[in-house]
């Protein structure tokens, strides 16, 4: 950054300032741990730093930061499984401790999540995003890099997806919503 222009420098912080949050956010769902989606946010704002100026060139950098984060969170997964650590458990334990029909809770949340896992990379990041962070489909949108009609024709086609993946019935009018 000792180079860069005051211009571009502020540009960086402002991106920084914006996008921190809900990297960490987004992270932490997909490695759930928080070192773990510190240690892969932190790695790339590194690497959007290094790429900062070239960046600033091109016609979507914030879709570009977006494919970043989502590197970086592979690469934090499959250090992970080279470390072998083993599953944090602390959220079964949070249902099974609420007693009211933990069984059936905890089967429901894992054939759901499940699906989801099965829904294609951009498609479960607009869900986690909408629906697990309770985002509207603009800052979706923002966080994501992408317009605001992709992010509703993802949910559609994630929702679509996830009828078929649970088997659930559902009427041609519910095929339509989408909210924002």
């Amino acid at each position: 950054m000792a180079g860069w222009a005051d211009v571009d420098r502020h540009s960086f912080w402002a991106f920084h300032e914006a996008k921190d949050k809900p990297y960490r956010r987004i992270a932490y769902i997909k490695l759930g741990s928080d070192a773990d989606a510190e240690d892969a946010v932190d790695k790339a704002f590194d690497y959007i730093m290094s790429r900062w100026q070239w960046m600033l060139g091109i016609e979507h950098p914030h879709q570009y930061a977006w494919a970043v984060l989502n590197s970086k969170i592979i690469d934090q997964q499959r250090a992970r499984q080279r470390r072998a650590e083993p599953a944090d458990i602390a959220p079964f334990e949070a249902i099974l401790s609420d007693g009211a029909d933990a069984y059936d809770y905890l089967t429901g949340t894992i054939h759901f999540y499940t699906a989801v896992r099965r829904l294609s990379e951009r498609q479960r990041d607009a869900v986690i995003l909408r629906y697990g962070l309770d985002y509207n489909t603009r800052d979706t949108a923002l966080v994501m890099g992408i317009e605001e009609a992709t992010v509703r024709s993802q949910l559609r086609l994630a929702r679509n997806r996830l009828v078929h993946l649970l088997g659930i019935q559902s009427s041609p009018n519910e095929d339509r919503k989408v909210t924002t």
